[in-house]
């Protein structure tokens, strides 16, 4: 069930390539240690709860990470 913790990871990942934007960038912005973001960011931490992704499987759906709309 990692499949969709995988997708958001490397959408984030993609985004902070996109921005220019490394670990220790992200965290000062988010006021939290680097290494909070690289355990999010490789996997050992930060995982999506296994009953949300077993809810999201029986619905068909899944979890995905979109650009903000600007209002």
């Amino acid at each position: 069930m990692t499949g969709m913790n995988d997708r958001v990871r490397e959408a984030v990942k993609l985004a902070m390539k996109e921005r220019d934007m490394s670990q220790g960038k992200l965290a000062a912005r988010l006021d939290v240690e680097r290494p909070s973001v690289t355990r999010l960011l490789s996997g050992t931490s930060g995982k999506v709860p296994e009953l949300w992704q077993k809810i999201l499987d029986e619905l068909g759906l899944e979890l995905i990470a979109v650009p903000k709309k600007e209002n």
